[in-house]
């Protein structure tokens, strides 16, 4: 086992190797080792669940059900163990896991960004692998050498902010003429120079919106 065939194995699903760590063993089964986070590889992602029967079913969290078929049978196959950022509590810790891969860090507005995904960074779940993998250096926070950090300025409500996230604003402003996050997705994300280059469709972030409204 190696985090190449893990990353053959998630790419199949239009999933990506969004980070990898050696856990602390209180946090996670014995045995485990190494955890391996796992996020949508776009822009493949959004025609793949969309194709799914559980998009089409009409059902509740069809993308919660989608990646607990799908991360559970790559588990399976990969004799390890899944986890899911949803279905507490009790809640895993993904936030700091995040962190802990040196893949994710704080932005400027509070939020997660990731070196590939920026703040469009999400996790469907994750893979406890029972061997401590070889892993690569995690490249730098792309905040370091962002300039001007437009996703400071681009909230037209200034709801994301290092003090924490008014939700209240966000949602209110929401119903706004003329406000374009429910279709486009949140502004201070799109802003983000990193999130521009991820390929995540306009699509697959009003479904998004529409869930969090």
């Amino acid at each position: 086992m190696n985090l190449e065939i893990i990353e053959s194995a998630v790419k199949n699903h239009a999933l990506s190797v969004y980070g990898a760590f050696h856990p602390a063993a209180k946090d996670v089964p014995d045995g485990v080792q190494t955890l391996i986070l796992l996020g949508p590889d776009e822009p493949r992602f959004w025609p793949y669940f969309t194709a799914s029967p559980e998009y089409k079913d009409g059902q509740p969290d069809p993308m919660d059900r989608w990646s607990l078929r799908v991360i559970g049978d790559i588990a399976t196959t990969l004799k390890s163990y899944a986890f899911f950022p949803f279905g507490g509590p009790p809640y895993q810790p993904f936030i700091r896991w995040a962190t802990d891969s040196g893949r994710a860090h704080v932005s400027p507005v509070g939020l997660l960004v990731h070196d590939l995904a920026g703040l469009w960074v999400s996790y469907r779940g994750a893979l406890g692998i029972n061997a401590r993998l070889e892993l690569p250096e995690a490249p730098p926070n792309p905040c370091l050498s962002c300039k001007g950090q437009p996703c400071r300025t681009s909230c037209p409500v200034d709801a994301l902010t290092p003090r924490g996230y008014d939700v209240a604003a966000c949602k209110t402003d929401l119903d706004r003429l003329g406000n374009d996050c429910m279709s486009n997705g949140c502004a201070a994300r799109r802003a983000c120079p990193v999130s521009q280059k991820h390929g995540r469709s306009a699509a697959q972030s009003a479904f998004h919106m529409e869930a969090f409204r």
